[in-house]
């Protein structure tokens, strides 16, 4: 199956891109898109756990199961006031 990532901030700098697809074996969970997304961006791998994943618009968790279309967004902790 396929998912479109879009990556924030500081993902999209490491990546150097703000939107991709991955493809994925079918009844992936966020957590499996994570360390392929870590896998084809090593400069994302220490920066990705600190982070927030959105799932159609709504945060998820880990164990989140993926569907062939989802949008997946990877969103840097982010400070200010």
């Amino acid at each position: 199956m396929q998912v479109n990532i879009l990556l924030f901030a500081s993902y999209q700098d490491a990546a150097g891109t703000d939107k991709l697809t991955l493809d994925l074996p079918e009844s992936a969970s966020v957590a499996d898109c994570t360390k392929a997304l870590a896998g084809r961006f090593p400069a994302l791998a220490p920066r990705l756990p600190a982070g927030r994943v959105a799932v159609n618009a709504d945060f998820a968790k880990d164990a989140t199961v993926l569907r062939d279309g989802d949008e997946v967004a990877f969103l840097p902790p982010m400070s200010g006031g």
